[in-house]
């Protein structure tokens, strides 16, 4: 039995509670959670700007 395992963002505008909520409305569980730094170039060096906040949701059977 193949699982659906799809990583969904969490949008700049929404809480994490509304995006788990969102998520679960698209009928999937939320089951792992990432942060990601997303940079920005200025010259030669990177800047952080934001975290990127990501949840793995798995398809409901």
């Amino acid at each position: 039995m193949s699982t659906k395992k799809i990583w969904f963002d969490k949008q700049d505008d929404e809480t994490l509670e509304q995006c788990v909520e969102r998520i679960q409305g698209l009928g999937y569980s939320v089951v792992a959670r990432r942060e990601k730094p997303l940079f920005e170039q200025v010259g030669e060096e990177y800047i952080p700007i934001k975290q990127q906040t990501q949840f793995q949701g798995v398809k409901n059977s």
